[in-house]
């Protein structure tokens, strides 16, 4: 842009073409232009879920580029496993993604069983399929009522946390812990259920699939829920694939993958796993592939307690020596989180403790695809983007 001075001598001046440079033409013959602005959300924010950063660069009101910052949560946990021995390492697993406590132990204790060769009892095998279904179904509702809530919706929540309290009885019965279950152990589970304990999970479950509708009615038909979420938030399968985006976000946008169906672990293939898909990869589809996995949750809950009731009684875990060693080598497990898929990289050299653990979590790719998600959008649908990729900032940074 070129200015010109009272003396004559034109002048070079640089600005950022922005929102406001063809909203006013033709004053004075000359374009009014406005700079773009670099605004920082976080990392402390009430829409970013946690200790999260977003550098985003504001072209007026719509997001121009956007990249997220991770890391302010960092721990260290994969240093931290190689200094401590199986028994151990349990502890630092279940606590990155808090809200799936339970499915994060059982990806640790499968590789190293797996490393070990060792077969797990019967009656363990489907306890824990049982209990990481519930769990699932606890983290699911957590997103069920916060979504909204960062939409205006505050009711929802208070739907969703007396369905997760319920659930959270029976799982604190059996554990003692309401977030860090600490229940699984290499070869098994820590101990057997309580007597009547699968009675009292039934009716919990039943409880929680009759009352469930009342937050869908709550949000379905809601016409400002809709307008915030259809057609917001656009992702595509190409972009999935390039980014490694797993769970119900990938299966909003038609990709049909689920690791209990496509390669069953624990009791999941004798299940009939119902994965469900949607196409059109908006905030909506998200939001609508979480309801509706909840109910397949409670359907596989149910099948395995009527399993379960089947079964004699017996050990639900293997007996262990005092040093556990793991022979040399390594492997690779993975599971179907809550939040998609974790994989874990075990490298053993016949120690008490693993040479390398390296943690896949699904946060972590979930969260990178904002850079391509957020671009066109006004700052205002960002809140309803990020309340849609159901990620836990703990899980990202590890």
């Amino acid at each position: 842009m070129t200015e010109r001075r009272a003396g004559g001598a034109p002048r070079e001046i640089s600005v950022g073409i922005g929102a406001g440079a063809d909203a006013v033409h033709g004053v004075r013959g000359k374009e009014l232009a406005t700079e773009d602005m670099v605004l920082n959300i976080g990392p402390q924010h009430p829409s970013t879920h946690g200790v999260l950063r977003l550098r985003l660069t504001l072209d007026g009101e719509r997001i121009s580029a956007a990249e997220p910052i991770v890391g302010y949560m960092h721990r260290g946990a994969e240093k931290l496993f190689e200094v401590r021995d199986y028994r151990q390492i349990i502890v630092l697993a279940n606590r990155h993604d808090w809200l799936s406590a339970f499915a994060n132990e059982l990806g640790v204790v499968l590789a190293v069983e797996r490393m070990l060769g060792m077969e797990v009892p019967v009656r363990a095998v489907w306890m824990r399929t049982l209990l990481a279904e519930l769990n699932r179904v606890l983290s699911h509702l957590m997103f069920l009522g916060s979504y909204p809530l960062e939409l205006g919706a505050i009711t929802p929540v208070f739907y969703a946390f007396r369905e997760r309290e319920t659930l959270q009885a029976v799982m604190e019965e059996i554990s003692g812990g309401r977030m860090h279950y600490m229940f699984n152990r290499v070869g098994g589970l820590k101990e057997d259920v309580p007597e009547g304990w699968t009675d009292r999970a039934g009716r919990a479950v039943a409880d929680v699939r009759r009352r469930l509708p009342d937050i869908e009615h709550l949000i379905a038909g809601n016409e400002i829920f809709l307008a915030r979420t259809v057609g917001v938030g656009v992702l595509d399968r190409e972009t999935i694939m390039q980014y490694g985006v797993s769970g119900p976000i990938a299966r909003a946008s038609g990709v049909d993958l689920d690791l209990r169906r496509d390669e069953p672990y624990l009791a999941y293939g004798e299940l009939p796993v119902r994965v469900v898909t949607r196409t059109a990869g908006d905030c909506h589809a998200r939001f609508e592939v979480l309801l509706e996995q909840v109910k397949v949750s409670l359907d596989l809950a149910d099948a395995c307690l009527e399993r379960l009731r089947e079964l004699p009684q017996g050990p639900v875990n293997q007996r262990l020596p005092k040093v556990l060693k793991v022979p040399e080598g390594h492997t690779y497990a993975w599971t179907e989180n809550p939040l998609g898929i974790n994989g874990y990289y075990l490298v053993s050299r016949g120690e008490k403790t693993p040479w390398r653990m390296k943690l896949r979590s699904a946060s972590y790719n979930n969260v990178q695809v904002l850079r391509e998600m957020l671009p066109g959008h006004l700052v205002s649908d960002m809140v309803a983007i990020l309340g849609s990729m159901f990620f836990v900032v703990g899980d990202i940074d590890k």
